[in-house]
């Protein structure tokens, strides 16, 4: 089955057409996972690393979120246009409601792997009861990563400093050098957000941060973090484990988490992937049997 097949679009809530993916279990339905995925890629790139769930049962939607993918093939890349980051987590929760009305009954989980996780943190304030359980992938608590000001590095290349010398500008994403090749490879990878994008997203996430925010979370939404300890993004850990402590301190009941000795950025294309996916079906398991 070739990714593109299923390829559909849903309109945002200020008219904008969005591209997104809806991939079929094989089999008999058992589940839902909707994936928001990061900065500079597309959705598509999770057909391969997902088919294991796809055989267990579970149907995977996905969305290019604005300024990547075919969404933006009428704008500029990196772009996320008017709507700014906002319009990101509003599309997220257009497209869990698609996924629920053509699988009603069924559990959905929604995966958010870096940028895709902050905009899962963002729609968990607002949108818990569309969901089932929450995963976050490459994550952080956005208030505490440090801002580059450097305008000769984009935001996707700075993380790569420790890693240098480095094979590539992106070495940072995964120890698994077929896999960096194929990202540098694809004109759809690559890019940083602008600057006026990138304002949004940090002023979509503000009521992250407010006293007592998390609490606006359901207690009952089971959370899973995974991550490699060497994920720039995550400043080796210290800028994640304060996150899953958030969740908890705000009565969440169930959070738990994985993370990946020596493990990088993408998780899912990391030399020890099959690992990654298997664990991450064991807690979507978990979840369906609730």
């Amino acid at each position: 089955m070739s990714e593109h097949k299923n390829m559909f679009q849903f309109e945002g809530r200020d008219g904008t057409r969005i591209a997104a993916y809806r991939w079929p279990a094989t089999g008999h339905v058992r589940g839902v996972l909707q994936i928001a995925h990061g900065m500079g890629e597309h959705a598509r790139r999770y057909f391969a690393p997902l088919q294991k769930l796809r055989e267990a049962g579970i149907a995977i939607y996905a969305d290019d979120h604005r300024g990547h993918g075919r969404t933006a093939a009428s704008a500029a890349l990196g772009d996320f246009g008017p709507g700014g980051f906002a319009a990101v987590v509003d599309d997220m929760a257009a497209l869990a409601e698609i996924a629920r009305h053509e699988h009603p009954g069924k559990p959905l989980v929604l995966l958010g792997h870096s940028m895709g996780s902050f905009a899962a943190q963002i729609f968990a304030l607002a949108h818990s009861g569309l969901i089932d359980g929450l995963v976050l992938s490459g994550s952080a608590a956005l208030d505490l990563l440090p801002v580059s000001n450097d305008p000769n590095i984009s935001a996707l290349e700075a993380f790569n400093a420790p890693f240098e010398p480095a094979r590539t500008k992106f070495d940072w994403l995964s120890r698994d050098p077929h896999e960096v090749d194929a990202y540098v490879a694809d004109p759809l990878c690559g890019f940083s957000v602008n600057a006026a994008s990138m304002q949004s997203l940090f002023a979509a996430a503000a009521p992250l941060f407010a006293p007592g925010a998390l609490k606006r979370i359901r207690p009952d939404l089971p959370i899973y973090i995974f991550s490699g300890d060497k994920d720039p993004v995550n400043g080796g850990l210290a800028w994640l484990t304060p996150l899953v402590d958030r969740y908890r301190e705000a009565g969440i009941k169930d959070v738990t988490y994985d993370f990946y000795r020596d493990g990088r950025h993408e998780m899912l294309n990391e030399t020890n992937r099959a690992e990654v996916v298997a664990k991450l079906g064991t807690w979507i398991e978990r979840v369906i049997k609730r």
